[in-house]
């Protein structure tokens, strides 16, 4: 059997690690200012952080930097038959890796970034979003992008959804208080490094006269 390449097919894309903690690693590796720890979030961490989601009310959850899915399954999990949840990451191996790990109608893995949250939502045809959860190191990010994200993020949540946030430096406190009042704050030291939670709510929609 010949082995020649038909002209203009690519070469196969190289196999990934099998194993979670083998593809989180070598995404750490790759991108380490985009991947937080390397250490995946503890399922407490992951209960308490979507403990405060209206899970019955939620079309769209978006969330930046799913990496290898630590959150994707309990997400899933909650969200609703005809619920939507899209997974923006920068790296193509994890996304890559969500789509061939994760067998789930409602999950759409994206490789983009989430400073275009906004056109990556209206292009899977919704205007708002929910919720949108991040586990992205904002305190290592280049400058600019932080608020770039910050902003288009205040942009798509639809009134009365969130934004929840868990960081390892609390940098991002100072990024989430000029854009949001309402924001709830803890620390889950059950997880490795000991993490701060925030959940920094859309203010609900005003009545109509």
């Amino acid at each position: 059997m010949s082995t020649t390449q038909t002209p203009g097919a690519s070469l196969a894309e190289p196999a990934l690690p099998a194993s979670p903690w083998g593809m989180f690693l070598r995404g750490f590796l790759k991108q380490p200012a985009m991947v937080g720890s390397i250490v995946p979030s503890s399922g407490r961490l992951i209960r308490r952080m979507l403990a405060p989601v209206d899970w019955a009310g939620t079309k769209l959850f978006v969330e930046y930097g799913p990496g290898v899915g630590t959150f994707s399954r309990a997400i899933l999990d909650r969200l609703p038959a005809d619920g939507v949840y899209l997974a923006i990451d920068t790296c193509p191996d994890f996304v890559r890796y969500l789509r061939q790990t994760i067998r789930d109608d409602r999950m759409r893995a994206v490789h983009g970034s989430a400073a275009d949250v906004e056109r990556i939502v209206a292009e899977h045809g919704f205007e708002k979003a929910d919720y949108v959860l991040s586990g992205l190191p904002f305190s290592t990010l280049p400058d600019g992008v932080g608020d770039a994200i910050a902003d288009a993020t205040r942009a798509v949540i639809r009134p009365g959804g969130a934004f929840l946030v868990y960081q390892f430096a609390p940098k991002v406190h100072a990024l989430l208080t000029p854009r949001w009042t309402a924001i709830d704050h803890a620390v889950e030291w059950w997880n490795v490094p000991p993490a701060n939670l925030y959940w920094a709510h859309q203010p609900p929609a005003r009545p109509r006269d």
